[in-house]
């Protein structure tokens, strides 16, 4: 690889990544994303785009659910824009008290169906994430790098990004790279907002045979359709790192996709783990940290419902744009003061 120039590089190829870099090129900017191709934790993921759901397990208040319904919001046109399948069938709770979860529901206004002792959220929705992944791929008019990002350097007007495979120059720097050490030569404050991400780790099972056509959910745990398969999951480990398969987990899950489905679960699963960043109020960072620097990371399990709102805060402050009424909900530099 010859050295290159771009207007943006973006570190990491995680669907926070790919959302900044879509959204950037469709805004006319010329953008590099540098990654090392391997499977990351978006991958290994259900595709849930479930604001509903998602705050009351949470233990949201009413304005992280109404983030989190602005952030599902902005899924139907960035899925058109860019050639994407959303499955609108509405996700169910089939687990204890469905007039509870339909009361908690409607307090948080979402919308809701109560079905014959089902809960359905009709906000929420799901992708599939490897079709997803791959097809913004294949559409992306940016050019692609397989390497690492082994450090960064500033120059005048801009940073040089090294690689094992040669020097990108950029006259702006987006962090999407997930949880782990800060890339070397980011700038202090960039340092430091990315040293408060914690490992959460998770395993999500891939079983080859159809168990049901809509998401299903219950206390903890969940069936999903995927393909001509499902999956099930999802556990969440607080500090692990790197994730790990855990048999004890793993039993509890089929235990649960067994009461979600009603029956047994006949065929063999294929267990996969990764590891999310999360920050200490659950919300990514997202948005500038000054010197041309721009983070976009830490999701915790809602990286695919916050992808677009993501992309748009960190292209609107790359832009130099008005901030938009979530920005700093987002900002990463929340839990560090501010310079000057």
């Amino acid at each position: 690889m010859a050295d290159l120039s771009t207007d943006i590089v973006v570190i990491g190829a995680g669907i926070l990544g790919l959302a900044v870099a879509v959204e950037l090129t469709a805004r006319g900017r010329d953008v590099c994303v540098v990654d090392l191709g391997d499977p990351n934790a978006s991958s290994v993921a259900a595709g849930m785009i479930a604001p509903a759901f998602e705050s009351v397990l949470e233990g949201a208040d009413a304005a992280r659910a109404e983030l989190l319904r602005a952030a599902g919001g902005l899924w139907p046109s960035f899925a058109r824009s860019h050639g994407l399948t959303l499955d609108h069938r509405p996700a169910e709770w089939r687990g204890p008290d469905p007039d509870s979860m339909a009361t908690r529901l409607g307090d948080l206004g979402f919308r809701f169906e109560l079905r014959a002792g089902t809960v359905a959220a009709l906000d929420d929705m799901r992708i599939d994430p490897a079709d997803a992944m791959a097809r913004l791929l294949a559409s992306l008019s940016f050019r692609g790098i397989r390497a690492r990002a082994q450090a960064i350097e500033r120059v005048d007007q801009g940073w040089t990004v090294l690689t094992e495979r040669g020097s990108i120059f950029a006259s702006q720097v987006v962090v999407a790279t997930g949880v782990g050490a800060p890339v070397k030569g980011l700038s202090q404050p960039a340092t430091r907002a990315v040293r408060t991400v914690r490992p959460i780790a998770g395993q999500i099972g891939v079983v080859a045979q159809t168990l049901t056509d809509r998401v299903l959910r219950g206390p903890g745990g969940y069936v999903v359709p995927a393909g001509q398969g499902a999956l099930i999951g999802a556990t969440m480990v607080e500090g692990q790192m790197p994730a790990l398969i855990d048999p004890s987990a793993s039993a509890r899950l089929i235990a649960q996709a067994e009461a979600l489905i009603g029956r047994s679960l006949d065929a063999a699963v294929e267990w996969r783990a990764a590891v999310r960043g999360a920050t200490p109020d659950g919300l990514p960072l997202a948005g500038p940290v000054g010197e041309s620097i721009h983070l976009a990371l830490a999701p915790r399990r809602n990286g695919w419902l916050l992808a677009p709102l993501v992309a748009r805060t960190v292209a609107d402050g790359i832009e130099g744009r008005p901030c938009g009424p979530y920005a700093a909900a987002l900002d990463p530099l929340r839990f560090n003061p501010r310079e000057g």
